[in-house]
C-alpha cells in the first residue's frame, strides 16, 4: 500500500465558515467535488503556499478525521482491518462510496481515531 495523500478532513454542518478560517490562513480552493453519494455532499480541498492541504465537507455533524488516499483501496482497507480498525456504528458511514473518479470509505481505529480511507480512479482523470 502505497499512501499518496495524508491530510485533515472536516465534516462540518457549516463548511462556509470553515473555508473562511483556513482561507484567511492563507489557503486557497484547489479542488471542488460536487455530489458525492446518495446525500450529494460536497467536498472542497484546500492548499497552502506550503503545499499542506486540508478537506471541508458539509455533514450532519462535526467530525475531523485524517484522509489517507492510496493506490490500492482494498489492500489499504485489509491492511487497516488486521491492525484492528473497524467500520463505524453508523450505517452511511460504514458503506463504501464510488464516484466516477474514486472510491472512499471510514474507518475507525482501535482507539478511536477516523481515517477516511480514498483511492483515486486515475483512469477517470
Amino acid at each position: 500500500m502505497k499512501i499518496t495523500t495524508f491530510n485533515p478532513l472536516i465534516i462540518t454542518k457549516d463548511p462556509d465558515a470553515t473555508i473562511e478560517l483556513f482561507e484567511a490562513m492563507g489557503f486557497k480552493q484547489h479542488h471542488v467535488k460536487d455530489n458525492i453519494s446518495e446525500i450529494k455532499t460536497t467536498d472542497v480541498r484546500l492548499k497552502n503556499e506550503n503545499g499542506f492541504y486540508v478537506d471541508v465537507a458539509q455533514g450532519d455533524g462535526e467530525y475531523s478525521m485524517i484522509r489517507v488516499n492510496v493506490d490500492d483501496f482494498d489492500e489499504a482497507i485489509d491492511f487497516f482491518m488486521a491492525h484492528g480498525f473497524r467500520k463505524p456504528h453508523h450505517e452511511r458511514g460504514a458503506k463504501v462510496v464510488s464516484t466516477r473518479s474514486s472510491k472512499y470509505t471510514i474507518v475507525v481505529s482501535p482507539t478511536g481515531y477516523i481515517l477516511a480511507v480514498s483511492q483515486h480512479m486515475k483512469n477517470n482523470d
